[in-house]
């Protein structure tokens, strides 16, 4: 096992410090150029496409934008906001921070890349429009094997790895406060999410779509109250920040290297911008232009890091709780939040938690099944991945926290290296339609997307059946 996590280690280290966090930055930097800082310039439209009525299709249940935002930043919030926030204080000291929102303002013009590639080449099926980076990869490139490079990642990150975090979380959570083991934890959700996968019990599922933005906004409201009542000390805790994350002090684990990395991994794990998992679920809704999807999940971007993200930064920052001391994870978030509110609050976040952790484990188990067709589209494969996936939710309640993260990581790299390929070569398709879309806005127009106003689109079925598009796109005008 040493040896194993110290290959994985290895691995993990040298694509992270060598090839993401480079071009993470580095394509976040070209796309925010290229569009001439559209995710700051653009924030006044970004939010009108939220408040637009989504297009009708006869016999179709849609969503609104607005729906839409509000269902993604669900699926967002979690883990990551709450307990990744945590690991990257304790690893990376406080400038981790910094660099969090420095990736995320970056990030959200990758996000909206990926999202408006989806829609640009999402297709019509009868459960409605799928897309994203498998689709957008095979189609204009031609190719199978980057779309299943691509799906077996998707599969292996959100369907495996990333479940067991989500599971790691959980039983960390449930043990600081209620002392049960991670074994019996572990049995109870992996027995949860069976009765779903196998197609029962969805009213639980229901439930959790149901429950997490209400746990999400009192989370908020939560912190608002701690930066309000210690707002004495916010100050503080900026310089803190700013400090740290240029080197200028040492903090545990410290350095601008040990910020830098920590800040972006977190920041990506928490906000999911250009990693490629977010277009699956853009690609879903029915909007009358690409452009409106991109927007709204760039600003799901800035909501979950600049917004949620903070909050836990500064419900921790705010706090006396040792970054250093024995407690990890989750554990030092409850730790602050009982600190501030009393023992209650960390038994409120034990189950919130627990509701953002299980939404999202049978999210990631639905977004590795739309990629099992990628690879190998038959029953036995669909049943054998169901079996993997609750061996893994199993295995992240027993696993120690480092290795489960240091996996989750992992996979994360291989999956964001290959959709960050994609939307480099392809972000030109991105950036005319982005044109498209404020050419038609500066005429007073709503605007509407035919794929032949874009040269070189190729594999275009929705957009490129005219009749159809026109007839989606003016259903679109006259309900807006």
């Amino acid at each position: 096992m040493a040896l194993f996590e110290t290959i994985v280690n290895s691995i993990n280290d040298f694509l992270w410090t060598y090839i993401l966090v480079i071009m993470l930055i580095g394509i976040g930097i070209y796309f925010t150029v290229r569009m001439k800082f559209m995710q700051i310039v653009l924030l006044k439209e970004i939010f009108r496409s939220i408040f637009e009525k989504a297009p009708k299709i006869k016999g179709s249940q849609d969503i609104s934008s607005m729906q839409a935002f509000f269902i993604g930043a669900a699926t967002r919030i979690g883990t990551g906001n709450m307990a990744g926030v945590a690991i990257a204080i304790t690893v990376g000291g406080p400038g981790a921070i910094f660099w969090m929102w420095f990736a995320a303002v970056l990030g959200g013009a990758s996000a909206f890349v990926e999202s408006t590639l989806a829609q640009i080449y999402k297709v019509r099926t009868s459960d409605g429009f799928k897309g994203g980076p498998g689709y957008y990869i095979q189609k204009q490139f031609g190719l199978k094997w980057p779309s299943r490079i691509f799906a077996f990642s998707v599969i292996l990150s959100f369907g495996l790895i990333f479940n067991a975090v989500q599971t790691n979380t959980i039983t960390n959570a449930f043990r600081y406060s209620f002392g049960i083991s991670p074994i019996g934890m572990g049995v109870f959700v992996t027995i949860l999410t069976a009765l779903i996968i196998f197609g029962g019990v969805k009213r639980i599922a229901r439930f959790t779509q149901i429950i997490v933005p209400i746990m999400s906004s009192f989370y908020i409201i939560l912190a608002l109250y701690v930066i309000v009542t210690n707002i004495a000390d916010v100050p503080a805790a900026l310089t803190s920040i700013m400090k740290s994350a240029f080197g200028l002090e040492q903090m545990v684990g410290g350095g601008i290297g040990a910020a830098i990395m920590n800040g972006v991994k977190r920041g990506l794990f928490s906000n999911e911008a250009g990693m490629g998992s977010a277009p699956n679920a853009a690609a879903a809704a029915h909007v009358s232009h690409p452009v409106k999807q991109g927007f709204v999940q760039l600003l799901g971007v800035f909501f979950d890091t600049l917004v949620v993200c903070s909050c836990t930064a500064f419900i921790i920052m705010l706090s006396t709780v040792e970054t250093a001391g024995d407690l990890s994870g989750i554990e030092i978030t409850q730790a602050a939040m009982a600190q501030h509110f009393g023992s209650w609050a960390s038994i409120f976040l034990a189950f919130a938690i627990f509701t953002f952790a299980f939404s999202s484990i049978v999210g990631g188990y639905y977004y590795g099944e739309a990629n099992i067709g990628f690879i190998h589209n038959t029953v036995s494969a669909l049943f054998v991945y169901r079996i993997t996936v609750l061996m893994m939710i199993m295995f992240g309640a027993l696993a120690n926290l480092q290795i489960v993260w240091t996996l989750a990581d992992l996979s994360m790299a291989i999956m964001a290296i290959v959709n960050l390929v994609a939307i480099a070569i392809l972000g030109k398709f991105a950036f005319a339609a982005l044109n498209d879309y404020m050419g038609q806005r500066k005429v007073g127009k709503n605007p509407v997307f035919y794929a032949s106003t874009i040269p070189g689109l190729k594999g275009i079925e929705w957009w490129g059946a005219e009749k159809q598009a026109i007839k989606s796109t003016n259903e679109g005008v006259e309900n807006q």
